[in-house]
C-alpha cells in the first residue's frame, strides 16, 4: 500500500447515502478506507454493492485475514466487529456488541497503532445516533492522526459526530463534499 495511508471512517444512521455522496466526489486515492457502518448480515452485501456503484474506488466487505490496498474501500460486514493487524492485516472477530453495535468503529479505530513508513492516518465520524467513534477517534488523535466529523447541518443524526467533537480531538468540522476536498488535498 503506497505509504501505508489509511483512511477509517465510522457511521450509522443515514450512512449509505452520506456514503455516496462522499465518494461519489473522491477520485482513486493512494489510501485504503475501511468503512465501519452500523449494519446488519442481511444489508451488508447490498450496500457494498450500491457503493461500489457510486464510487470511483472499488469496494468490497472485508474478509478475514485480507491485506488493505489502497485505491480500494473495505467495509466492515455486519455482525461483526473489525480490527486491524499492523494497521492493514483484517481481523474479524465476533464478542459482545460495543456502544450497542457490531461493527462498533471504536473497536476498529482503537486496534491501530502508529503508522510507519510516512503513512497517514485518517480518522472521520460521520451521521450516526450515540457515541460509537468518540473512544477511537481520540486514539487516533493520539497516535498522530489527522480527525474529522461531518458537521451538524449535513448530519441525519448529530449524535455520533457531536460525541466525537465533544472530545477535542477533532481537527476537521465539515460536510461531506468539503470532506472529500480536504481528503484528497491531504492524500494526492
Amino acid at each position: 500500500m503506497n505509504g501505508r495511508n489509511l483512511v477509517v471512517i465510522g457511521i450509522s444512521t443515514g450512512g449509505p447515502f452520506t456514503l455516496k455522496d462522499l465518494f461519489s466526489r473522491l477520485p482513486r486515492l493512494p489510501a485504503a478506507f475501511l468503512v465501519v457502518l452500523h449494519i446488519t448480515p442481511e444489508m451488508d452485501y447490498r450496500i457494498a454493492m450500491g457503493l461500489d456503484a457510486a464510487a470511483n474506488m472499488p469496494v468490497a466487505l472485508a474478509q478475514h485475514g485480507e491485506r488493505l490496498k489502497g485505491g480500494h474501500v473495505y467495509l466492515a460486514p455486519g455482525g461483526l466487529h473489525l480490527q486491524l493487524e499492523g494497521n492493514q492485516r483484517v481481523k474479524l472477530c465476533d464478542g459482545p456488541r460495543v456502544n450497542y453495535v457490531q461493527p462498533s468503529v471504536d473497536v476498529t479505530m482503537l486496534s491501530l497503532g502508529r503508522s510507519f513508513n510516512g503513512g497517514k492516518l485518517i480518522g472521520a465520524i460521520m451521521t450516526g445516533m450515540g457515541k460509537d467513534g468518540a473512544e477511537g477517534i481520540l486514539h487516533m488523535k493520539k497516535i498522530g492522526g489527522v480527525t474529522f466529523a461531518q458537521d451538524e447541518a449535513s448530519s441525519t443524526i448529530y449524535g455520533m459526530p457531536k460525541a466525537a467533537v465533544e472530545t477535542g480531538a477533532i481537527d476537521f468540522v465539515l460536510p461531506p463534499a468539503r470532506m472529500a476536498d480536504k481528503l484528497v488535498e491531504l492524500l494526492r
